[in-house]
């Protein structure tokens, strides 16, 4: 298929006589055996299509055997294949003719790219469900056969997913059969063979009989989990929960614990690695004795172990083990056996491994209960707090609600609110970020008085912070607040100490008052917003920084559903046909923008607008006086008319010294930039000014 024809041929391609009603079927044949990938790879996808109009006969007779002997291309166009074969059934005449489809799968099987492989063993799979028992026997089980014992790895990598598919319907004899060549393929001599039989295991024991699992299945579990490749051993532990769940109590201490014992000491880290990961899985498999007696103080080693990677995963498992554990006893095993290994974790040298043991170590209050979470658990929780990583003290902060159940907040207060203050002002802007998240949580947990008292005044400096996201984030954090403590709590508290930023020298910190009353405007409803925030835009509108003048318009049109008529017919609308006529090109396009907005409220309100009043985008050729087009993406509009503006300045300006002009004779012109949409303008000090001169 990969450009030139293959020894496939197909009737039916285009330009050939015949129906005319056929003719986009034959453009689609023709793109299979197209030079371009894309044109093949669109036709694969619409080889269903093709099957349909080709008819169940011609596609089993012609377009599987083109397939199959052409299976020669690039990598995407081959995965495309596998994924529609697998939904074929149907167009090629139902579950009687499945078979037809075994071969180019049986192909894809086989080549060199795992992903291929992996979705045409995925496709097979599909396929055998729909093969009667007879059909199955004659034609299913032959090609894993053949897979099985194909000269390459990759064809021998295949066969070991499709075993436990055809194994449960084949008759005796071929069970045998099945079981002795999967018993090859785990002692294959490539390693890549090893791992995919390890790997699928645990699913083929699954459809075994329990004595062909103890006899056969067990001695295999055990050869590869003390395979060379370490790569073939951590699989072989996956495989450890499923033989696990079908054994009893007494076969499971003297057929498979052994081996455990042996991996969760294995030389290579990644063997432990993977026993920590599962170590909840084979808790629930193997049953409260045998985790008493086994897997506890295999679980103590992997907490202290020398890798901090193994410990990290043990950590995460803390939780879980403990929840697991029988009710009966379980508040001695966990004072006893676990808590002096996990207080030994809080001083670990690693910040992973504290992080990891950061995010479970609070949910282990509601299983101690108050007295020892209080004794026992607190002062861990307050040496993580107080922890140099900043990971480590948001994982606390954002568990608190679990030890908030058990002995409330008001003994952690003392020692959280210098946690959170100096996360609050840590140097690195995405950690401030991520503790004004967790500000709503904390305030619900706090409680509105403690909040007005502690941290209040945390959550206005962050309006002015000199990173933008943080001020950004500040601004939702607060709509947030409203939300969770009421609007008269914002009247009293909030809506005073934004509105007074609009008299900060800075035109930035007055820029994040008007996306404050943006967010706090529809939370805080119509009278607020009109009597106290109104005031404070309309009176911005005169600001001499035309960044800010075209913010009141965009806030104006914000608002604008918010308020009655009489505030948008009586203050608004002159405040914004004023803008409309402002020099600033940017006040102006935003301007009519409003407008257009506000008259729209007025006529759903049947409120009287003249003719001279309708709004109008005055023609001309600057960008940013166009209108603006239907789901447009208005900040990248923004963004890209400024640079075009600027660049075409930059150039006159240019060519201007080129021929000789006295360049700083000419008139300043100021390129203003929409700060709030994109970090990359950050945290413009001053207005940046261009020299050009006219003639």
């Amino acid at each position: 298929m990969a450009g030139a024809a293959g020894p496939g041929t197909l009737p039916g391609a285009a330009g050939g006589g015949g129906d005319d009603s056929l003719y986009p079927i034959a453009v689609l044949i023709d793109e299979l055996r197209n030079e371009d990938v894309q044109l093949r790879l669109n036709s694969i996808k619409k080889l269903s299509t093709i099957a349909l109009a080709l008819g169940v006969e011609r596609t089993r007779t012609e377009l599987l055997p083109f397939l199959t002997d052409t299976i020669y291309d690039e990598d995407e166009v081959l995965l495309a294949l596998a994924e529609q074969l697998g939904n074929f059934t149907g167009l090629v005449g139902g579950p009687d003719f499945a078979h037809c489809l075994l071969p180019p799968l049986e192909s894809l099987a086989t080549v060199e790219e795992t992903v291929v492989r992996d979705r045409a063993v995925e496709s097979l799979r599909q396929i055998s469900q729909e093969h009667t028992p007879v059909a199955l026997e004659a034609h299913f089980v032959p090609l894993v056969k053949r897979l099985a014992s194909g000269d390459w790895f990759t064809s021998r990598t295949s066969a070991c997913g499709l075993f436990s598919i055809c194994y449960p319907r084949a008759s005796n004899a071929v069970k045998a059969e099945i079981r002795q060549q999967f018993h090859s393929l785990c002692s294959d001599d490539t390693p890549m063979v090893r791992r995919a039989a390890a790997s699928k295991l645990g699913e083929f024991a699954k459809v075994l009989e329990l004595d062909s699992v103890k006899s056969e299945i067990v001695p295999l579990f055990a050869n590869l989990a003390s395979d060379e490749q370490d790569s073939v051993r951590l699989l072989a532990v996956e495989a450890c929960v499923s033989i696990a769940q079908l054994l009893s109590q007494d076969d499971l201490e003297t057929l498979v614990m052994p081996t455990f014992r042996q991996a969760a000491e294995d030389k290579s880290w990644r063997v432990r690695y993977m026993v920590a990961d599962k170590f909840s899985e084979l808790q629930k498999a193997v049953g409260p004795k045998i985790t008493l007696n086994d897997l506890i103080p295999a679980f103590q080693n992997l907490l202290k172990d020398c890798e901090a990677e193994v410990r990290a995963a043990a950590a995460h498992k803390v939780k879980e083990l403990c929840e697991n554990l029988p009710i009966e006893g379980r508040e001695t095993v966990i004072m006893n056996q676990i808590l002096p290994h996990i207080k030994e974790l809080v001083s670990d040298t690693n910040q992973h491994v504290k992080s990891a043991l950061a995010s479970v170590i609070m949910g282990l209050s509601t299983i101690l209960g108050k007295e020892n979470t209080i004794e026992h658990l607190l002062p861990l929780f307050l040496a993580q707090l107080k922890d140099e990583c900043p990971e480590v003290r948001l994982n606390i902060i954002s568990n608190l609600d679990c030890v908030n159940e058990v002995i409330g907040i008001r003994q952690l207060s003392q020692s959280l609110l210098p946690a959170v203050v100096e996360l609050a002002e840590d140097a690195k802007w995405r950690v401030r970020l991520a503790i004004i998240e967790y500000m709503p949580l904390l305030a619900g947990q706090l409680g509105v008085e403690f909040f007005d008292e502690k941290l209040n005044s945390l959550c206005m400096a962050w309006l002015v912070d000199h990173v933008y996201a943080i001020r950004e984030a500040a601004t939702n954090n607060l709509m947030k607040l409203v939300q969770k403590f009421g609007i008269e709590w914002a009247q009293n508290t909030i809506v005073p100490k934004v509105l007074v930023m609009a008299n900060d020298p800075n035109y930035l910190h007055r820029m994040t008052t008007l996306f404050c009353i943006n967010a706090l405007s529809e939370a805080c409803g119509q009278e607020i917003t009109t009597k106290q925030m109104l005031p404070i835009v309309l009176k911005m509108a005169g600001d001499q920084v035309a960044n800010v003048r075209f913010n009141v318009a965009k806030s104006l049109q914000k608002i604008g559903p918010i308020l009655d008529t009489d505030a948008l017919q009586g203050e608004v609308k002159p405040v914004l046909q004023k803008l409309g006529q402002d020099e600033d090109m940017d006040v102006k396009y935003f301007a009519q923008e409003a407008i257009s907005v506000v008259a729209q409220r007025l006529r759903k309100l049947d409120f009287p607008m003249k003719d001279s009043e309708e709004p109008s985008v005055p023609e001309a050729k600057n960008h940013f006086l166009r209108p603006r087009v239907p789901e447009e993406d208005t900040g990248k509009a923004q963004r890209d008319r400024a640079a075009r503006v600027a660049s075409k300045e930059a150039v006159e300006a240019a060519q201007s010294r080129a021929l000789g002009y006295n360049c700083s004779k000419g008139p300043a012109y100021r390129l203003h930039v929409n700060t709030r949409d994109t970090l990359a303008q950050l945290e413009i000090a001053e207005q940046v000014h261009f020299s050009q001169s006219r003639d």
